[in-house]
């Protein structure tokens, strides 16, 4: 009878199968991965931007952002994808969505909630500004909620910045 306690739960859940609405079964771990199948794209309002444009967008940038690693910076902003979205009209989440954030005043996004100390913290934001916020935001702005414990390395914040201005609407 060491297959009875098997046997039993394959029973409850061929009757749980059968019962209620039916469902898709949940992908396999690899199919989560790499997302849902590939469907025919969605008219968009802002075009994907092609490489050699990005490319032509880098080298418009100040120094030294237009020398940057773009793919480091891309890496790099792994750790501030939990919190930010970077497409246009993109959600906000913990933090904001950092669309156009150049060349804007700080907290401006009006659909976020922002600490009493980044609204009246009056920049405007640029390279400088938030390669001094990325190091250590704490540090940068007393008062802010982000809590990000910040990027110690000046390369990897100059990437992630000229990735950032690549990829959000930077313009020189």
């Amino acid at each position: 009878m060491r297959h009875g306690p098997i046997l039993a739960a394959a029973a409850l859940s061929l009757l749980a199968a059968a019962c209620g609405k039916s469902e898709p079964a949940a992908p396999a771990a690899d199919e989560q991965a790499a997302g849902p199948a590939p469907t025919a794209a969605a008219p968009s309002a802002t075009p994907e931007i092609s490489d050699e444009e990005k490319n032509k967008i880098l080298a418009s940038l100040p120094a030294p952002y237009n020398a940057a690693d773009v793919s480091n910076g891309k890496a790099k902003f792994a750790l501030c994808q939990s919190c930010h979205t970077i497409a246009p009209g993109g959600a906000n989440m913990t933090g904001p969505n950092l669309h156009g954030i150049f060349g804007k005043k700080a907290a401006a996004h009006p659909d976020f909630k922002y600490s009493d100390a980044l609204k009246n913290a009056g920049f405007v934001w640029d390279g400088p500004q938030l390669d001094q916020w990325l190091a250590k935001p704490q540090t940068f702005l007393p008062g802010t909620k982000m809590t990000f414990a910040g990027i110690k390395n000046e390369k990897d914040r100059t990437d992630l910045i000229a990735y950032l201005m690549v990829e959000t609407g930077h313009k020189p």
